[in-house]
């Protein structure tokens, strides 16, 4: 069919990437566009849901990759109750978590911002700091300086000035490390603790600026921090996918983007058996990550391409272990095990404690479900074992930071999952980094960056990013056809 004026060719929006960014730009896309926009979301992999994996170890079911969510910001619980799954959001049945310190676990201190402490009080009683540790926290809300103003700063440069070594090393650190497995020297302080970074910008108090990114504290009980999908991520995933109705192309890599006089030109396939098409678009969604991104880029706008290319990441992998019992774990969700103490272990979650739902719907005998994560920034080659020994030494290492009474069973089932290049690292500057790159393309409306290389690497953030990413191309479109820009 011939298209002409009295019969336009119907709009067409092609996300890249089907990881959770990219599938939430589907659904906004079906919610908000009006009629006559078709969506496809392509992805390189063989399923959609990037990092958001669930799995099953012994017959019970764990998650492969992400384990969960913020619930303090709306965009994960929003995006589960607007696809029918809002009754399934759960939370931790058990609460607090504990840091390895001069070979103990100790509880991390409540009232803590990422490891800064706000409450003096409960960060003394934790015993996690030394007494001369402690006293330079007391000190420090006295002690002069210079506001942050607009500049940033990595995390770890300011907390080892302001609040001393001890601080980084046992509470901000593991604590970072847990979300970006990235070292606390080299994070940008504003786009990981904006909220702090904020309170910094008149006053050079980081305890101050602690308790005012707390704020009043709430009445009654105080509300999860963190939830989950009853039965796994991938039912979030699989069901978002489905509600966009948007078609989904996987197993096909994006090899090449490049502006048309009526669009977009994708070049979509492999470049041997097989070969490759050409798809056109009228928008695209860039959702994938980094050294993606920056290639794709590379033909709209080179300086784009090099800044984007600039983002580096960490890699991870996470062994699950099903153990035969009910064993006796030290109270709470997990612990965290600082850089400083030389392990290849650096956290490790009681899934069976923190998660009471996973064993639910589990029939089999009682077992007790435990997940350790290894891998931080710049130390990549300790995950070059392969599987065997990675997961022996794992095991190895278990026995020792978490004796338990009668010594550590015979797992039931375990299994490694590797995550390369998976978390993103937001050196100082990065915010800025992004904005260039935003005005580079402000040229091209029609194309929109989502994802974790850009506006943060949890779930919600990049859900939102993804929303964001949608309405700004159908604002766009609306705007080139002087149309509604809702449906």
């Amino acid at each position: 069919m011939l298209f002409d004026d009295r019969f336009p060719r119907p709009r067409h929006v092609v996300v890249i990437g089907g990881g959770i960014a990219g599938l939430a730009a589907a659904l906004r896309l079906r919610d908000t566009a009006p009629d006559g926009i078709t969506v496809t979301v392509i992805e390189q992999a063989g399923s959609v849901g990037g990092k958001l994996r669930s799995g099953s170890v012994a017959g019970v079911p764990i998650e492969d990759g992400a384990e969960s969510f913020l619930l303090r910001v709306p965009e994960a619980r929003a995006l589960a109750e607007r696809v029918g799954l809002g009754g399934d959001v759960v939370s931790p049945t058990s609460a607090g978590a504990t840091v390895w310190v001069d070979g103990r676990l100790r509880a991390i201190p409540g009232g803590n911002v990422m490891g800064i402490p706000a409450d003096l009080e409960a960060t003394a009683a934790s015993g996690v700091l030394s007494d001369e540790g402690l006293a330079a926290v007391r000190a420090e809300p006295g002690r002069p300086g210079s506001p942050l103003g607009e500049a940033d700063i990595s995390v770890g440069d300011l907390v080892a000035d302001r609040l001393g070594p001890e601080v980084v090393d046992r509470l901000v650190e593991p604590l970072l490390g847990g979300v970006y497995a990235g070292r606390a020297a080299n994070l940008s302080l504003r786009t990981t603790m904006p909220a702090l970074a904020a309170g910094l910008a008149d006053q050079p108090s980081l305890i101050r600026a602690a308790r005012a990114s707390r704020g009043a504290a709430p009445q009654g009980p105080p509300a999860p921090v963190f939830g989950t999908v009853r039965g796994g991520l991938s039912r979030l995933v699989t069901t978002v996918a489905h509600e966009s109705k948007a078609a989904i192309r996987t197993g096909l890599p994006v090899r090449g983007l490049r502006r048309a006089d009526d669009g977009w030109h994708l070049t979509v396939g492999s470049a041997g058996l097989g070969g490759s098409t050409t798809v056109h678009a009228d928008a695209v969604v860039l959702a994938v990550p980094a050294a993606p991104a920056s290639r794709l880029l590379t033909d709209v706008d080179e300086d784009a391409a090099k800044t984007v290319g600039v983002l580096d990441y960490a890699s991870v992998a996470l062994v699950s272990l099903v153990l035969p019992g009910r064993l006796a774990l030290p109270p709470g969700t997990g612990a965290l095990i600082p850089a400083s103490a030389g392990r290849l272990v650096k956290a490790i979650t009681y899934v069976s404690q923190k998660w009471g739902h996973v064993l639910e719907d589990y029939s089999g005998e009682p077992v007790t479900v435990i997940r350790a994560s290894v891998g931080r920034h710049g130390e990549e080659a300790a995950l070059q074992r392969d599987d065997d020994a990675l997961i022996a030494a794992v095991r190895e290492e278990l026995t020792t930071l978490l004796p338990l009474p009668g010594g550590w069973p015979v797992p039931l089932g375990t299994k490694l999952n590797r995550w390369g290049g998976a978390l993103p690292q937001y050196t100082p500057g990065h915010l800025g980094r992004v904005a260039a790159v935003r005005t580079a393309l402000a040229g091209e409306p029609t194309l929109a960056l989502a994802g974790a290389a850009y506006d943060g690497v949890g779930i919600p953030a990049c859900i939102r990013s993804g929303q964001a990413a949608a309405d700004q191309v159908l604002s766009a479109l609306a705007t080139l056809r002087g149309e509604p820009v809702h449906g």
